[in-house]
């Protein structure tokens, strides 16, 4: 079963705002990672994300072995966060298709980072990667939760097919 996401959260995520992605090993013990771009799709029912395999050693290897992924998308000058949540993932080498979603997420990114004081410099070593280094992670959220700071922190976005 999907999660159902407001439409206004959707086209926040699929604009390209900061992803944090996580996932555990078989005996709970977290692990977590910046990623360098994201797709969403389909009102949010087919998310993407992409890693560095250099910086995301842990987080794949748990993706690989849990299919568990949990990942926040975050506005960074307001602070609006979701969390969407699934228990399989489908992994892949990023290519050549990839390239221009990776690139408008990193311009994006540079616009939204600037909003908090900082410049494109900073963002573009923040996100620095190589093509070839890079794994898609694509999923069907199961749960969503509000994660913008605040009373409804944690709360339930609701689901449905």
């Amino acid at each position: 079963m999907a999660a159902t996401l407001p439409a206004d959260l959707v086209a926040m995520m699929a604009r390209g705002v900061s992803v944090i992605v996580g996932s555990r090993d078989a005996r709970l013990r977290p692990s977590v990672m910046r990623g360098v771009g994201s797709r969403v799709e389909d009102g949010g029912r087919d998310v993407t994300v992409y890693l560095s395999r250099p910086q995301s050693r842990q987080v794949i290897q748990d993706l690989a072995a849990t299919g568990h992924i949990a990942v926040v998308f975050s506005e960074p000058s307001t602070h609006r966060s979701v969390q969407l949540k699934a228990s399989s993932v489908q992994m892949r080498n990023a290519g050549p298709e990839d390239a221009p979603v990776l690139a408008a997420y990193l311009a994006s990114m540079e616009r939204e980072v600037q909003k908090v004081g900082f410049g494109p410099p900073m963002t573009r070593a923040m996100l620095a990667h190589t093509l070839d280094e890079v794994v898609a992670v694509r999923f069907t959220p199961e749960q969503a939760f509000e994660q913008t700071p605040g009373p409804r922190a944690g709360a339930p976005l609701g689901s449905g097919a």
